[in-house]
């Protein structure tokens, strides 16, 4: 169970008084939400529910399929341009899904559902997978990071590869050592899997007080940057900018250094995003 406190928005017309009714409700509203009551949010308890067993891989690309639109599938693909199989389920639907069988499984029947998914080269078994294995806590997660490293070297769209990037940031957070692996992708053949050392990094810039690690993991990756800088591709700039950008929420002063000396390494495109919101 989780308490919150009430929060209230407020509509104000601007161009005519309230009426009677419309003062009575915005009273009551204003008097609910400053009221010092807190409301309970139940969230239901999976160890007391039969939920039945896990979804076998078969099961779980049909129950994708039933949720298909053959219109959304031709303009997913359209828009993707990766050829492989598109079933036009939508992102909130997969996630739903993937909550279901989150908490019907094992860890390990997990692992093996998402690897299945992943592995049948369908669009939206590929973003179910990678949900099913981003949870913030998850212990022990060697099984699940080695699953999603395991996928990197496969990338070649950025939809896919940034859901599973996000699932596999989630495992840095307790694990920074796993920057020495991430580290080896900048060398890859590949322009997804080097994309995917500043995607996968992303956790790193959050923080408005981090510690030693977490600076020293930023340092790290702002080198990172400095090395992808004079590669050209589009996709490889934009994440240079993406991490750059979100990283001054946090810390501007470091990106503003990182431009004043790396800077003209970017495209003009990139570097006007990394400064977006530098004063």
């Amino acid at each position: 169970m989780m308490a919150r406190k009430r929060g209230s928005r407020v509509i104000v017309a601007e161009d005519r008084p309230l009426t009677a009714e419309e003062s009575a409700l915005a009273a009551e509203a204003a008097a609910y939400a400053a009221s010092d009551a807190a409301y309970t949010q139940y969230e239901e308890e999976a160890e007391g529910d039969d939920l039945g067993p896990p979804p076998t891989l078969a099961e779980a690309i049909a129950a994708l399929e039933a949720c298909g639109d053959a219109e959304k599938a031709a303009g997913a693909a359209a828009y993707h341009k990766v050829e492989r199989r598109y079933l036009g389920v939508p992102v909130p639907l997969i996630e739903d899904m993937a909550r279901l069988w989150r908490a019907q499984a094992t860890l390990d029947e997990r692992i093996a559902l998402a690897d299945g998914l992943w592995q049948s080269d369908i669009h939206e078994a590929k973003v179910a997978a990678a949900k099913l294995l981003t949870q913030a806590r998850i212990r022990p997660d060697d099984g699940v990071w080695r699953t999603i490293a395991g996928w990197v070297p496969g990338f070649d769209a950025w939809a896919i590869a940034d859901h599973a990037c996000n699932a596999g940031g989630r495992r840095l957070a307790g694990a920074p050592e796993r920057l020495d692996e991430i580290e080896t992708w900048l060398d890859a053949d590949t322009m997804w899997t080097r994309r995917a050392t500043l995607v996968m990094t992303l956790p790193f810039t959050k923080s408005n007080h981090p510690d030693a690690a977490e600076q020293a993991a930023r340092a790290r990756i702002l080198g990172w940057c400095v090395r992808l800088a004079p590669d050209r591709d589009w996709f490889i700039q934009k994440a240079i900018a993406w991490w750059l950008r979100e990283l001054s929420k946090h810390d501007a002063q470091a990106v503003a250094d990182w431009l004043a000396e790396h800077g003209a390494t970017l495209k003009t495109f990139a570097r006007k995003e990394a400064s977006k919101y530098l004063t």
